[in-house]
């Protein structure tokens, strides 16, 4: 009996310090569920496990010439205004599907960082997607503040559509997953936080994983 109480003492004083640290690291947090604010304090430990397990860790390279151009494209922006890929032309471009409550939602403060690092060589373009255990269930307008208030976006952010191969897949990803438009590859998002890039002459050149964090070495390396 004794050892139990001692145990549920432990127990106690981990949960406790648990919903401590979440407060902390969520204390400039802002119209974020508890669901969220958990999932942004474990994201370092998440990242952690992914790298030791190799969960969702692939990486794809290749210089091919697509088979239709890239900035033929258009898309509707987060605001209903529509998006010209003609605009694109000279500059690398990170294409990445996106949701609001997901392990890897903090890398919206990554992609932030480096968008403002790059400046006007690279455009980092969202598009939020509910395809992944319906992690996006916000909104447009919900999506917009969540991004601006918690991670303070300011790389454009598309309207909500279907990313994954269906009849639904928007023209965007329906380019990035089929051979016979980008040149070569067929992979479609594994998770939310999958990343295109596409370089400036607009051949896409690489695809990384959710758990390739777009500060990693890799990611670094393919814009450079």
């Amino acid at each position: 009996m004794k050892i139990l109480k001692r145990l549920a003492v432990v127990l106690l004083i981990l949960i406790v310090a648990f919903i401590t640290y979440v407060e902390i690291i969520n204390r400039n947090s802002k119209e974020m569920n508890y669901r969220q604010k958990v999932l942004k304090a474990v994201y370092p430990a998440w990242m952690w496990w992914t790298k030791v397990t190799g969960k969702n860790t692939k990486t794809l390279k290749e210089n091919k010439e697509p088979m239709t151009s890239f900035y033929d494209l258009k898309a509707i922006k987060n605001d209903g205004t529509e998006f010209d890929f003609s605009s694109l032309r000279g500059k690398k471009v990170m294409i990445v599907n996106t949701a609001s409550a997901c392990g890897y939602t903090n890398q919206y403060e990554d992609l932030q960082r480096l968008y403002e690092e790059k400046g006007h060589k690279l455009e980092i373009l969202a598009f939020p997607a509910n395809d992944f255990k319906e992690q996006e269930k916000g909104s447009d307008e919900e999506i917009a503040q969540f991004c601006k208030l918690n991670f303070g976006v300011t790389f454009p952010l598309m309207k909500k559509s279907t990313v994954v191969r269906s009849p639904e897949q928007n023209a965007v990803f329906k380019w990035l997953t089929d051979p016979l438009k980008n040149g070569w590859n067929e992979k479609e998002p594994s998770w939310n936080f999958s990343k295109y890039l596409v370089d400036e002459h607009g051949k896409l050149t690489n695809y990384f994983d959710p758990s390739i964090s777009p500060s990693s070495e890799e990611v670094r390396s393919a814009l450079d």
